[in-house]
């Protein structure tokens, strides 16, 4: 099949003229489509609903009553759930509010506050810096942006970030603090960090010895079309005595309800009681009414697991347009490339060099809202600005439909226009 990249001039302007009829079209058709957050849909979040009427005791197994003060780190109920479906100790989990980004801000402050076991206070260095495998989820980047910490983007590859160029930095640079990760499914890409990555992760030698990995292990329960399973993290860390490095995060917010959900940190012994020592200082313990309501209407880590089967039989249909009508309007044809996800929650496009915000803005003209180009880089920079996040999960499968044959038009049509200025 001949390439866009291959058209002659005369091709490029009869194809611009089809693509603008049907561009046209759409645009008389009125949209409002909202695709630029990875939101959970109406009847996503109606699977969850009994867990609001659960509760009908508020006793723990301790004896505590949940309604009052007290409980640090999270009820014994909530630890073992999460330990049971995650396989890390209880002991190692603090079980926090309804946010794991918020957790994830907290720990960077304290780090610039306080130091971590020992080491100096962040805040006093006169340089920080730290990697951000890119594309990568634009939250993360905000947190290390708003401390004014120097982000160095790190590109993906199949396996996870470039890890010979992790290690070069970590091994150079003792300015390079820590950087982020989203191990399975990550955002946007759907990439699985391979058993290689995350060996050399945890074994590498760093410059600066206060040097932390944050282990956002978001979608580590959502399957879409298959179960990947990573290396555990914490056990390859320890066997290379590095196991302080590793901090790591979860949530229930695209389990149950975002806002409303269970986040947890797990750390090592070490960390764990230093972050403790802080957090009996800013709080005398986080919502454990909504922590039994997860223990009481999930059970077990099983409850969780078939929770998620379900959802998945959900949100697989709407993957499945997504990549559908990718394979259908553009297939090989040389204007965009994806990835095609065995689970999480985004589809990453990359559409020819220079036309991501165009292919963003058409779309919003013709009504359909994307996340904004160059959010998937730090500081909203994409070098080669290509990238685009697509999140099938909020609106309907009709909605998704329309939504994407746009898309791909407009991906076609930004394409086409930037071939003509050549």
């Amino acid at each position: 099949m001949k390439k866009v990249g291959e058209y002659s001039k005369e091709e490029l302007v009869y194809l611009q003229n089809k693509l603008l009829k049907r561009y046209a079209e759409f645009k008389n058709m009125d949209l409002h489509l909202d695709m630029s957050r990875g939101k959970p849909s109406s009847e996503q979040l109606d699977r969850s609903n009994g867990i609001l009427t659960v509760l009908n005791d508020y006793k723990l197994e301790n004896g505590v009553d949940a309604r009052n003060y007290g409980i640090l780190d999270g009820i014994p109920e909530a630890k073992r759930l999460f330990s049971d479906l995650l396989r890390i100790p209880s002991a190692n989990i603090i079980v926090g509010g309804n946010s794991s980004l918020n957790m994830m801000y907290d720990t960077i402050v304290r780090f610039m506050l306080f130091g971590s076991l020992g080491s100096t206070p962040w805040c006093r260095l006169p340089k920080l810096k730290w990697l951000c495998p890119s594309p990568g989820y634009d939250r993360h980047f905000s947190v290390t942006e708003s401390m004014g910490i120097e982000m160095i983007p790190v590109p993906m590859t199949e396996n996870g970030p470039d890890m010979d160029m992790v290690e070069k930095l970590t091994a150079e640079d003792e300015a390079v603090k820590g950087s982020w990760c989203v191990p399975l499914y990550s955002n946007p890409q759907g990439i699985c960090y391979s058993d290689e990555t995350i060996e050399r992760l945890c074994s590498m030698k760093t410059a600066a010895p206060d040097f932390r990995i944050m282990w956002d292990n978001a979608y580590g329960v959502h399957d879409i079309y298959e179960k990947i399973r990573l290396k555990d993290v914490f056990l390859t860390a320890k066997e290379y005595h590095n196991e302080d490095r590793i901090m790591y995060f979860f949530s229930t917010s695209k389990i149950t309800f975002p806002g409303a959900g269970v986040a947890l940190m797990a750390a090592s012994e070490k960390n764990v009681a230093e972050i403790k020592k802080h957090l009996a200082v800013q709080t005398i313990g986080f919502d454990k009414l909504n922590q039994l309501r997860h223990v009481k209407y999930f059970k077990t880590a099983d409850g969780i697991r078939a929770h998620m089967a379900d959802l998945a039989s959900r949100l697989r249909p709407k993957f499945d347009v997504v990549l559908n009508t990718l394979e259908r309007e553009i297939g090989d044809s040389g204007f965009a490339t994806w990835m095609k996800p065995k689970g999480g929650y985004f589809v990453a496009v990359d559409t020819l060099p220079g036309c991501a915000k165009a292919t963003v803005e058409l779309a919003k003209e013709a009504g359909v809202v994307l996340t904004p180009a160059g959010a998937t880089y730090p500081y909203g920079k994409d070098p080669q600005d290509s990238n685009i996040r697509i999140a099938p999960s909020y609106p309907t499968i009709e909605e998704l439909t329309q939504a994407m044959e746009l898309f791909c038009l407009c991906v076609q049509l930004a394409g086409v226009n930037k071939l003509l200025e050549i």
